[in-house]
């Protein structure tokens, strides 16, 4: 039996739809009946086989925070893929994020452990990756600072790292994967969903900023083909390409036929628009939807390597070009 935690999310659905393609024992864990109806409209972006497909997985109620439910899921598992995780730049959110991302991540160890599960599969990001130093291409082997300008966010992915290096310690095989800005359609109205939504309604604004992109297909392709392997207790940065935050936005814009993006925002705007956001989220009580981690991201370049995936292994990742062209045709037909 396969487990897929955070099933329900971005990762998480395009990886079951690739395990139900080949396999019939899997499982899920979802918290809400809304969140299934998102996995199916994933689904139907791939085929119309939609139910078939999807009823070869085993749903269970439950929460990685919540050891009795999730003991139910770890039933008769061999194999587990653990997506679940909040992604945010919301500093309000940071005990949240250490709850489900650490916290979560250790319960999920534990009974990996106890289970005697054969091989975890653990979703990461590239925000867990030591910086570049002196501008040279950041790899696996760059370590992390701990006492750097490290987000929330980082912080807690890479708390979830040492726990899951810690079932490697104790008999689990485990691989970890750290992705780049993950691309992919059925969710657009969070995270990266929204640079596509936002774009298709006229959004004219760029930045600079460089950083790694990859497909969500990619992403689930290379942890089917990890977790199969014989490779153990190893990391893989998952990086299509580094590409500015203006050619991203640009090519979604000719993937919808709009115009292109003309009008560049410079640090010392979103420097201030990130404040008024937070003034503004503090007299509203609305989610902040720019914060300083992700107005500096905007700017910042920093370019990733996978060479270690693509020279131990065939894999070979879609060119970002047409992962947006595919993404936004489903937008479309959403």
């Amino acid at each position: 039996m396969i487990l897929v935690t955070g099933g329900t999310g971005l990762v998480g659905s395009h990886l079951l739809y690739h395990l139900a393609l080949e396999n019939d024992a899997i499982r899920a864990i979802y918290r809400t009946e809304n969140s299934l109806e998102k996995v199916k409209k994933v689904f139907s972006y791939y085929t119309d086989d939609v139910d078939h497909l999807f009823s070869k997985i085993d749903w269970i109620l439950a929460d990685i925070t919540d050891v009795p439910s999730l003991e139910k899921a770890f039933k008769n598992v061999t194999y587990v893929y653990h997506c679940a995780a909040v992604v945010s730049f919301d500093s309000r959110e940071y005990r949240m994020m250490r709850q489900v991302n650490i916290d979560g991540t250790a319960n999920v160890v534990n009974l990996s452990i106890d289970k005697k599960i054969q091989k975890l599969c653990f979703i990461s990001s590239i925000a867990a990756v030591g910086d570049s130093i002196h501008n040279h291409i950041v790899t696996e082997e760059n370590e992390w600072n701990i006492d750097g300008n490290n987000s929330g966010y980082s912080i807690t992915k890479y708390g979830a790292e040492m726990e899951v290096w810690r079932a490697s310690q104790e008999g689990v095989d485990v691989v970890i994967v750290n992705p780049g800005v993950i691309l992919g359609p059925g969710f657009w109205d969070i995270n990266t969903g929204t640079m596509f939504s936002k774009v298709y309604k006229g959004f004219r604004y760029y930045t600079e900023g460089i950083t790694g992109f990859v497909g969500v297909n990619d992403v689930a392709k290379v942890m089917l083909l990890l977790i199969k392997s014989d490779v153990k207790n190893e990391r893989y940065i998952l990086v299509s390409e580094n590409i500015s935050f203006r050619e991203v936005f640009s090519s979604i814009a000719k993937g919808f036929d709009k115009k292109t993006p003309t009008i560049k925002i410079s640090k010392l705007v979103t420097s201030i628009a990130w404040r008024l956001d937070f003034v503004l989220s503090k007299l509203t009580g609305k989610t902040q939807q720019l914060t300083k981690e992700a107005s500096k991201s905007l700017h910042k370049k920093t370019y990733y390597s996978s060479d270690k995936l693509t020279s131990s292994t065939k894999f070979r990742f879609e060119p970002i070009v047409d992962v947006i062209r595919i993404v936004c045709k489903c937008y479309v037909s959403k």
